[in-house]
């Protein structure tokens, strides 16, 4: 590996991180703490001088920020993702609405009247995890948004209710996986949904809209052949970290009562989940297997990133470092090496946050780095 410029800008961090799409409409459409946000997106697209109708990749596209944030700008974008989740958030939040035609359906939905639903067709943790009028509420309003026949529109009250129903839950994420938390006072659920609906509504009014074209594809970053060689101008986007998270469990509740697919992925489903057949070229790296696993597959992604770029083109890859109990292991500087082996210049590394990580003794382990590398075709 050649010599590659490292710096440092902590004042960044906060930027990759979904925090600051808390105040921006449509942006913070259901909270996705996996983002990054849309003032990282933008800083990139200022930072590589890409132009109105040029075309922008995010392979990892999550809900969704880095279209939106294109979309703001006029710029043509393609979204990847391989949890049916993720893609059906990027779609409402990209979707093109009439502010009159959702202001009549919330009309239609909150006129009619309460039909009581069976609740012990969902699992016990669904159960556990709201009131029984909550849950009542959440599959009643279910069956009645399910009825509207513009899908457009169905689907923009059913990320309502999703967005809903975790302000009336007693479950909440914790790192790598969903607990239960009683409290005494949950709100009713009708004002919540209504409530949500009616900002909703009011965003979409709100949003600067600059005309750009935007694909949405569930698929799988290693393999993009649907995409045309030398199609994108750059590529803005943040992979899974090396971890052991399976962030299907973390969205258990949203996969099983709104999107129930039977095919509901986590983020982790396939980045480095393969231990087999990692063959022979990290065969020397002094890595875990799970570490081997998600350097082949992300040395694949890179190769279709650059397969698909066009000469010149650049790629903004927000990273983190893998954290076992007996080392940090340094993605960037790996994922700087196998880049240079593919063909990219690596132009530098930006470290934007650095945290403290301990075992579960808590005894100190290290600090952990979150890095961007920007690479050039």
């Amino acid at each position: 590996m050649h010599s590659v410029l490292e710096a440092e800008n902590f004042e960044l961090g906060k930027l990759v991180t979904f925090i600051p799409n808390k105040k921006y409409p449509v942006y913070n459409w259901f909270h996705f703490k996996e983002g990054f946000s849309r003032d990282f997106v933008l800083m990139m697209i200022d930072h590589f001088m890409i132009r109105k109708n040029r075309w922008i990749l995010d392979p990892f596209c999550g809900v969704g920020t880095t279209l939106l944030a294109s979309r703001e700008r006029g710029i043509n974008s393609v979204g990847v993702d391989v949890m049916p989740l993720a893609i059906f958030v990027s779609q409402v939040k990209v979707a093109e609405y009439d502010v009159e035609k959702l202001k009549a359906a919330s009309r239609n939905v909150f006129a009619e009247r309460f039909v009581r639903t069976d609740v012990t067709n969902v699992s016990s943790f669904v159960r556990r995890s709201f009131t029984k009028y909550a849950l009542e509420d959440i599959l009643f309003f279910r069956n009645v948004v399910g009825k509207i026949e513009d899908p457009i529109i169905r689907n923009f009250f059913i990320l309502a209710l999703m967005i809903s129903s975790e302000h009336v839950s007693y479950a909440y994420k914790d790192g790598a996986v969903l607990k239960i938390r009683r409290r005494q006072h949950v709100p009713p659920f009708r004002p919540v949904f209504k409530r949500v609906v009616k900002k909703m509504i009011n965003d979409v009014k709100r949003f600067k809209d600059g005309k750009a074209l935007i694909k949405i594809v569930e698929g799988d970053a290693r393999n993009l052949d649907f995409l045309e060689d030398s199609s994108f101008d750059a590529i803005i986007t943040s992979p899974p970290y090396l971890n052991i998270i399976d962030y299907a469990k973390v969205y258990a509740l949203e996969n099983e009562l709104f999107i129930r697919s039977a095919n509901a992925k986590g983020l982790r489903s396939y980045i480095g989940l393969n231990v087999n057949d990692i063959g022979t070229e990290f065969s020397d790296m002094d890595v875990p297997p799970i570490g081997k696993a998600y350097f082949r597959d992300m040395k694949r992604v890179l190769l279709e990133g650059y397969r698909v770029l066009k000469d010149g083109g650049n790629i903004a890859l927000v990273v983190g470092e893998g954290v076992f109990p007996d080392r940090i292991i340094p993605v960037h500087l790996i994922l700087s090496g196998i880049s240079q082996d593919i063909g990219f210049t690596v132009e530098k590394i930006l470290h934007v946050n650095r945290r403290t990580v301990t075992d579960h003794q808590r005894h100190k382990i290290g600090s952990a780095l979150e890095s961007i590398l920007f690479l050039r075709k």
